[in-house]
């Protein structure tokens, strides 16, 4: 390791205290120090080990109540009344009863106290400093990590290229869907439609979050019979679309699960990364031999509030750290509380090189449809994309297999810098007609 490499992480803070005073806390808190001096704590010992203030800059502070995006209040795209630094309202408990202060804070921390694993960093770039005092508000926006972690973990080994060519999609955006309903089929119901499905023309097909190795269609049954519906179609087409079993479990589980699936013939597993934790799907990136598809259920936890938690941009980058081969970034438009400007920073980042290195495929879903191919296209400026539509699939008045049709037509259209309204293709058309009127704006 290199003499103080530092893992620098970007805060922004509500503090009722001198900005500096709260800094201090957090720097102190998550190295070497606590709420006393103690015996052992040499200058020596706070040479090497310290963390270190790199940076503070003072922020303007807005106030806000509710979370944002709830129905009734503000749309997704925007937060009238929040700008720049602002957070939201005090978080309780707070030291102090002096005017509300914000700020951007960078704190370096030794890599010599965590080492390059993500076991360790995570307790002190987003551990017990939420819970400080002499904080009113927190979020981890940014991580800036030394090279020693890409030399610890190994990169997504398919990525953008080997879903292309697993897919046998080699250019264009590859079009896919969530089987719905999420939960209740039985394994012959996962024959009918990922025969449909896959015949239409589907890349992508994937489990729902929700729907793990649990009742009424067990994972080793549904795996059997989502098989034997992808063998189907790559002999009557000549394509096997990609299939991503949720296999999300304990750890011992989840390998076994990883087996069954490639045992089988499957190309694809899925993990919800917040309930497995990032250093399990490290270890499942050891052992797996297909893409591993990152869900991030429970993000809205983390990164909803914008004075609590942590960011989409340092999220992304701790979840590529494992070697995740796609991993998804919300969605224009959505369902779901996310801006429009955060679902373009994080397929963004996304596409960044992380330490040099750990390419990954970017995910969009929630509410997606044709309708939204021009705006996508329009924030992301590529087609390297896995765009992932339910409902906008499922729910096509005339069958799924219209639904991937009008996403692909949107798509080509979109592309050719079409106006929708001008692809004379009766499967978009409908799409229009049905889908204006019931997708949220």
């Amino acid at each position: 390791m290199s003499d103080r490499a530092l893992t620098v992480a970007t805060y922004r803070i509500l503090t009722r205290l001198p900005l500096e005073q709260a800094v201090n806390a957090i720097a102190g808190e998550q190295s070497t120090g606590t709420f006393v001096s103690v015996r052992g704590e040499t200058d020596e010992l706070r040479a090497r080990h310290s963390a270190v203030v790199l940076d503070l800059t003072e922020t303007p502070v807005s106030d806000a109540g509710a979370l944002p995006g709830a129905s009734g209040g503000s749309p997704p795209g925007a937060r009238p009344g929040v700008s720049g630094g602002a957070l939201f309202e005090a978080l309780p408990g707070a030291s102090g009863d002096g005017p509300l202060r914000a700020g951007i804070v960078k704190i370096g921390f030794p890599l010599e106290n965590t080492g390059p694993s993500l076991t360790n960093l995570f307790p002190v770039v987003a551990g017990n400093l939420y819970e400080l005092r002499e904080l009113a508000g927190l979020k981890l926006v940014d991580l800036e990590l030394p090279e020693e972690f890409g030399q610890a973990y190994l990169p997504a080994r398919f990525a953008v290229e080997g879903t292309r060519r697993l897919t046998g999609r080699q250019e264009g955006v590859l079009i896919g869907t969530i089987v719905k309903p999420n939960v209740g089929l039985r394994p012959a119901d996962y024959v009918d439609l990922v025969r449909e499905l896959g015949l239409a023309g589907a890349d992508f097909i994937k489990d729902d979050e929700v729907n793990g190795d649990c009742p009424p269609a067990p994972l080793p049954q549904r795996i059997r019979a989502v098989t034997t519906a992808l063998d189907e179609v790559e002999r009557r087409t000549g394509r096997r679309p990609m299939y991503a079993f949720n296999i999300s479990d304990e750890p011992d589980r989840m390998l076994r699960n990883h087996d069954l699936v490639v045992a089988a013939g499957g190309t694809c597993v899925m993990v919800n990364l917040n309930v497995v934790g990032f250093p399990a799907v490290a270890m499942l990136r050891r052992h797996a031999r297909v893409p591993i598809h990152a869900h991030v259920t429970g993000i809205g936890a983390l990164a909803r509030h914008p004075g609590l938690g942590i960011g989409h941009v340092a999220y992304q980058k701790l979840a590529r750290l494992t070697g995740i081969d796609h991993l998804h970034c919300g969605g224009f438009h959505s369902k779901f509380y996310v801006t429009d400007d955060e679902v373009a920073r994080m397929v963004t980042a996304v596409r960044e090189p992380l330490l040099g290195g750990f390419p990954c495929l970017p995910v969009l879903s929630s509410a997606q449809w044709a309708g939204t191919a021009p705006l996508t296209l329009e924030r992301t400026g590529t087609t390297d994309l896995l765009v992932l539509a339910g409902g906008g699939v499922l729910g096509h008045p005339d069958g799924p297999a219209a639904g991937i049709t009008s996403i692909r037509q949107a798509w080509e259209a979109a592309v050719a810098g079409v106006p929708l309204h001008e692809v004379n293709a009766p499967e978009l058309t409908r799409a229009l007609e049905h889908f204006s009127g019931v997708v949220r704006k």
